[in-house]
């Protein structure tokens, strides 16, 4: 009987799978996350030998799992052909099929994200000869395609060629009836906009995926990398990572509680240490431990914690309480970020009754920050990334994008008022950090900021 298994992952936006063969009690993991215990108690629940391990790719957004859960169940780890690989794997050749009981999954090379990309047919006997579903990886989600731009190198034409190759000369062909399992769901910077399905078919993809519609080479590459959005920061390291063979890890541990003192002591060097507070964009507002970067505890936290932060310095958090500060640190771990030294025990109360010094950002609604533009010294700054500026802007704002803001400090009037918006306040609130800690007196966030801002009809400033 067919064990078909998806396992979402939030924040990273990422789909893994098993998949298998109830009563030949086999199985396989399809891109699996770092923290793989989850795979191991599924295949405990069901019965089940991972025997097989696939990597559709070599990934750039999370940290993979798949060396080290090969490794635990013993399991044939199995990927795409690339002299990239810095350890043993299996790399199939194109058809290659691998039997799980009476189910089978074949192997089908789709470079376009990646050159080494490979997709999964998945075949059951109890269902026919043909294929049913595909697992394509990075290279087709709901209503958007994989980016072929994250090699850099001058790469991203030729990626994007044989992307178009991939999708129309070896998927449609498949037929309109073909489900469609990707790695990502909306929320990944994998694609420029993926849809909110987590599942599609090819067609539906025919009828409402713009990658789909009719072009030659050459308008599809264009389409595909015009105004494609800036990578996140930590996809290069991820990607070299991920290439490497994976360190031994038990886990992410719960890093030392510390005590306010203690606490205070260890994150004095702001240059040495990446002190960052995970609590609400209000609660940091009202208080905060000076020289925290707040990355709120939110869908959108790794995402940020991989742009702002880094591998070489160790890591301290402040959090509501012990459980939100353990999340935080899967989180990281998911990321490759490991080195959670400590967090503030007991979060701000112990804080504030220690007497230890405290930092607020202010906040405006909207139509304060409306009213107040105007004043000469006011300056408003958009946070949001280029591509969304051009889609308007608060009137007289400055812009600069918030994971490049700590080199354009230079450009802003540390005596003067600044007031930080983005697309909803939680960039704006990172941003807001960023100042405070630089030395800027009066820093101002905006809660709702251009969502609200639109919907309160205000004035916008068009780009031209």
């Amino acid at each position: 009987m067919l064990v078909f298994e998806p396992l979402y992952t939030p924040g990273l936006a990422q789909l893994s799978y098993l998949v298998g063969d109830s009563k030949a009690a086999i199985a396989a993991v399809i891109d699996p996350r770092r923290d793989i215990d989850v795979y191991l108690d599924m295949a405990r629940e069901r019965g089940l030998r991972i025997a097989y391990v696939f990597e559709t790719h070599i990934h750039a957004d999370f940290a993979s799992g798949a060396q080290a859960l090969a490794a635990r169940c013993g399991a044939r780890l199995v990927g795409g052909r690339s002299d990239d690989y810095g350890f043993a794997l299996h790399q199939a050749e194109d058809g290659e099929t691998f039997a799980l009981g009476k189910v089978s999954l074949q192997v089908l090379h789709s470079p376009g994200h990646t050159p080494e990309h490979i997709s999964l047919l998945l075949r059951d006997n109890q269902q026919g000869e043909q294929p049913f579903a595909l697992f394509t990886g990075d290279t087709l989600f709901n209503l958007d395609v994989g980016r072929p731009d994250l090699l850099g190198a001058g790469s991203e034409r030729a990626l994007a060629a044989q992307l178009h190759h991939t999708l129309f000369e070896r998927y449609l062909p498949l037929g309109e009836r073909m489900e469609v399992y990707p790695c990502h769901g909306a929320g990944s910077a994998c694609g420029k906009s993926i849809g909110d399905r987590r599942h599609s078919t090819l067609g539906n993809e025919l009828l409402f995926n713009p990658a789909l519609k009719p072009r030659s080479e050459a308008e599809f590459v264009d389409w595909l990398l015009a105004e494609m959005p800036e990578p996140p920061r930590h996809y290069a390291r991820l990607k070299q990572l991920n290439a490497r063979p994976a360190p031994l890890s038990a886990g992410p541990a719960l890093p030392a509680p510390l005590s306010p003192e203690e606490f205070r002591q260890r994150t004095l060097d702001h240059e040495a240490v990446q002190l960052v507070d995970v609590r609400s964009i209000l609660a940091f507002g009202g208080g905060h431990v000076p020289g925290a970067l707040n990355i709120a505890l939110r869908n959108e936290f790794v995402n940020w914690a991989g742009w702002m932060l880094d591998d070489q310095r160790p890591i301290y958090l402040v959090g509501e309480d012990s459980a939100e500060v353990q999340q935080a640190t899967l989180q990281l771990y998911r990321i490759g970020l490991d080195r959670v030294e400590g967090y503030l025990r007991n979060g701000m109360t112990d804080w504030q009754n220690a007497g230890l010094p405290l930092e607020r950002v202010r906040e405006w609604t909207v139509e304060e920050l409306d009213s107040r533009r105007g004043d000469p010294q006011v300056q408003v700054l958009d946070v949001r990334s280029p591509n969304e500026v051009r889609q308007g802007r608060v009137p007289g704002a400055q812009h600069a994008f918030v994971a490049h803001l700590p080199e354009q400090l230079d450009r802003l009037d540390r005596d003067k008022t600044v007031a930080a918006y983005c697309g909803s306040g939680y960039r704006a609130s990172i941003a807001a950090s960023i100042l405070k800690r630089h030395g800027f007196r009066d820093v101002v966030n905006v809660p709702g900021s251009w969502t609200a801002w639109q919907k309160h009809d205000l004035p916008v400033q068009q780009a031209g």
